[in-house]
């Protein structure tokens, strides 16, 4: 008789949402696996947004050669909120750590998410990274840091970047978070909602190698302001339940 291996639950799950990245998901996914490899067990859960390129063919040839690699794919396109929500519920591990699947992350930043969180208080249930020397175009770090403080202002969730990709949170605790298209770019003012806490950790940012952004100043700002209005009405409306079971 056939002995078939153990299936190994990961202890972590990457999550990377990709539009039109063909040539960044090779080079991510083996830094993924250089940064924690011998670490913990882990899977990459990439999810693509029904790219119209051959992202989704590398994506399949990748997968023959790391085993750790998963793919789902979008039947249509429903940007970056919903691919990083898809991605979390296909997740097996209980802890998360999200990848933009432009390269801009540095995957050797994970275990120093990993690091903060085996010393944080267990309500801490989000560490975000926060780019302190971003690699972007001059006109899309000064529309960053407008936006940051006009958002901090009023959610004041003491996030100095709550933009960055890269971010370490507990699976359940985001599933339970409300769910809206761009709800990535509010996960600490969210978590913070539910009653949990954040920290932010200095992360690496590097220059895109490859490929195009997705988004441009212009339309950051038209969307950003009907969803900060939305999630100020949303903390407002809040309330953190108190209870014991008896």
């Amino acid at each position: 008789m056939l002995k078939t291996q153990p299936l190994v639950i990961p202890e972590l799950s990457v999550v990377v949402p990709v539009f039109n990245e063909r040539d960044n998901i090779a080079p991510l996914v083996h830094e993924i696996v250089a940064a924690l490899h011998s670490r913990l067990p882990f899977e990459i859960v990439y999810v693509d947004d029904n790219s119209t390129d051959d992202s989704l063919l590398r994506l399949k040839a990748l997968r023959e050669q790391v085993p750790e690699l998963r793919v789902v794919r979008h039947l249509v396109q429903s940007g970056q909120s919903t691919a990083i929500r898809t991605g979390v519920k296909a997740a097996r591990a209980r802890w998360i750590a999200t990848l933009d699947g432009d390269g801009q992350n540095d995957p050797a930043d994970i275990p120093k998410l990993l690091e903060a969180r085996a010393s944080a208080a267990a309500e801490v249930r989000l560490f975000a990274g926060w780019r302190v020397h971003r690699q972007d175009s001059a006109s899309k770090r000064w529309a960053s840091r407008w936006a940051n403080a006009i958002r901090s202002r009023l959610l004041r969730d003491a996030t100095p970047d709550t933009g960055c990709g890269i971010k370490l949170f507990e699976r359940e605790a985001f599933l339970e978070l409300p769910y809206f298209d761009h709800m990535h770019r509010y996960l600490p003012a969210l978590m913070q909602r539910a009653g949990w806490r954040t920290v932010s950790i200095p992360v690496n940012h590097r220059s895109r190698s490859a490929g195009i952004s997705k988004y441009n100043n212009l339309h950051r700002a038209w969307v950003g302001i009907g969803d900060l209005r939305g999630v100020v009405w949303l903390i407002k409306r809040s309330r953190i339940p108190r209870a014991e079971e008896l």
